[in-house]
């Protein structure tokens, strides 16, 4: 430490223990303890300033690096206009579908787009529940024998044979 060795800080501290005296020998260490703490301190706050010195200067002349640079354009390089434009699209579609469909909510004389034809379905026949006789039921109509496949068929096979039995 600052190229004193062991034998000479001997001496210094016998030296700083008569001159000084014992009762007032810890109180000066405790102090100067203190001041070489501070002296630390600020420093390591100089070099801390020095190197974001050096990082911004070193910073700079990356800059001016990629400035010089002939056909790489930092500004197209920014997302936020990509971002932007993108929702200016989105609010230019938004906008034409909106006016499409107020024009033709406030015009109703205008004809409807024609909706979708949608294939009708004949409803299904429900079978009536016959009273019970010993006689034979009737045959079904040729109509009748091709809706047999139906779900509604399966309702009518259970009220047949009650009416069977």
């Amino acid at each position: 430490m600052f190229g004193i060795d062991s034998p000479e800080l001997l001496v210094i501290a016998i030296v700083a223990l008569v001159v000084i005296g014992p009762k007032e020998l810890p109180g000066m260490l405790r102090s100067w303890g203190k001041w070489m703490a501070q002296m630390r301190g600020m420093a390591a706050e100089f070099r801390g300033h020095v190197d974001e010195m050096v990082r911004q200067s070193e910073l700079d002349d990356v800059k001016k690096q990629l400035e010089g640079t002939s056909g790489l354009d930092l500004q197209s390089l920014d997302p936020t206009k990509q971002i932007k434009s993108a929702i200016q699209e989105g609010m230019a579609e938004g906008e034409k579908a909106y006016n499409e469909a107020k024009s033709s909510f406030d015009n109703p004389l205008a004809e409807p787009e024609s909706a979708p034809q949608i294939a009708a379905e004949p409803p299904p026949v429900v079978a009536e529940s016959a009273p019970i006789t010993s006689e034979p039921l009737p045959e079904p109509a040729p109509a009748a024998v091709a809706e047999s496949s139906s779900p509604s068929s399966q309702e009518e096979k259970p009220a047949k044979a009650a009416a069977a039995g």
